[in-house]
């Protein structure tokens, strides 16, 4: 078992650079798939994500040749099963993706039930909805999903609630179908627009992603032979602004796109902190206790769900009471018992929680339930006095780089202990 230790209370300062976006890079893994050759993915977070997403494309018949750490070239011209590893499919959310893909070139898939961070129910109906209507069968039986489809069909597809995932997957299923779909209430966050960036890069015809309608034009193939650089991560640096402010330091934060972060910086300058936007790095102090405000967390350009964690431990430490209402997922507090062990004074109930901010926190062996919930406590660490142990890093490691070499970077005293 491994565990991060950090001794606090440290003001976070220094530059930060951010890697990949990892809810684009687990959809554009995938995505390959509709390639008939060979590409080039490059700034790929080096995280466990991406790992497993590798291992499953080389079961299904891809071959990978890392370039360094960050970079990939991928040969999908031989794929030779339709069968992905159900135990390697059923340990993350985004392998759902590979059954959009499989569906579109090969017409046939079948995959474990997507796994992820248990944070209440996460249904797949979007996704089943929308490759039925462009003419799939899609049964879900002992833990395994199998859809089959002797050629799909462009169609109008109307999204009853706003959904990243089934956004992404009908996109997949769409660009080689024959004729046009377009997907109505589709939802607008940055990962999708770099999935559809990647795709037209591959000889896709995808337009209007970053709106709430998307129009696909079926293409015969996607050739490839293309480099593509996935997107900086949006939530990494909101979980480094988040951190700035929680422990009244100073960050610079590189290799962002500072326009995704809107949200975040509107919010920080709520309670008080401060923000320089340079365009692609952006500035975010400091050197007073925070103030209350409200947030409900929304689909893009909301404010994320994947950032409320984050949030909630600036609350904690804020002058004033507080309230998060969550709007997206059923069971995102359950980091909130962790924070009350280090001092908070956080009442969560269903989807809504109350901070009354407390001047400090203090050390606590804490337990991470997910992985923004880890990132949350990695902040809460290092702004509270003492030491502060961190347990079920697998979840951590699911999303960030390196996080304990960042935190370092920037002045934290955190370590990664092997028990």
């Amino acid at each position: 078992m491994e565990k991060l230790v950090i001794s606090g209370p440290t003001p976070l300062k220094g530059e930060v650079t951010i890697s990949g976006a990892k809810n684009a890079a687990v959809a554009i893994l995938p995505a390959t798939l509709l390639i008939d050759g060979t590409c080039t993915i490059e700034n790929l977070p080096n995280i466990s994500d991406i790992k497993i997403s590798c291992d499953i494309l080389e079961k299904l018949g891809a071959k990978i040749k890392w370039n360094n750490k960050n970079s990939i070239t991928i040969d999908t011209s031989n794929i030779n099963t339709t069968k992905a590893p159900l135990d390697l499919t059923s340990k993350f959310r985004a392998s759902y993706y590979i059954i959009g893909s499989m569906l579109g070139r090969m017409g046939q898939i079948e995959v474990g039930m997507p796994g992820g961070c248990k944070l209440g129910a996460r249904p797949i109906d979007q996704h089943i909805k929308g490759f039925e209507l462009l003419g799939a069968n899609v049964s879900v039986e002992k833990g395994t999903i199998s859809a089959k489809a002797k050629k799909l069909n462009g169609c109008p597809i109307y999204m009853d609630i706003v959904s990243v995932g089934a956004t992404i997957n009908v996109m997949l299923a769409s660009v080689l179908a024959n004729g046009t779909t377009v997907i109505d209430n589709a939802a607008k966050e940055p990962h999708i627009v770099d999935v559809a960036n990647f795709l037209n890069a591959m000889g896709a015809d995808i337009r209007g992603a970053g709106t709430d309608i998307i129009k696909i034009n079926g293409v015969k193939k996607l050739t490839g032979n293309a480099t593509y650089s996935v997107v900086p991560d949006q939530i990494e640096a909101g979980t480094f602004m988040l951190a700035a402010i929680a422990t009244k330091g100073d960050l610079l934060i590189k290799n962002c796109i500072t326009k995704h972060l809107d949200s975040i910086t509107a919010k920080i300058i709520e309670v008080g902190g401060n923000v320089e936007d340079y365009g692609d790095s952006i500035r975010v102090w400091c050197n007073q206790r925070p103030g209350k405000a409200n947030i409900k967390t929304l689909p893009y350009p909301g404010f994320p769900t994947d950032l409320q964690p984050q949030m909630g431990v600036v609350l904690s430490l804020a002058d004033g009471t507080s309230i998060i209402n969550e709007s997206i997922w059923d069971s995102r507090f359950q980091y909130t018992e962790e924070l009350n062990k280090m001092g908070a004074k956080i009442t969560a109930q269903g989807k809504s929680a109350v901070f009354e901010g407390v001047e400090k926190l203090s050390g606590a062996p804490v337990y991470s339930s997910d992985l923004r919930a880890g990132a949350a406590l990695v902040i809460a660490g290092t702004a509270a006095e003492g030491i502060t142990e961190i347990y079920n890093l697998e979840h951590i490691d699911r999303g960030y780089e390196n996080i304990e070499e960042k935190f370092r970077k920037v002045g934290a005293k955190i370590k990664r202990i092997k028990e």
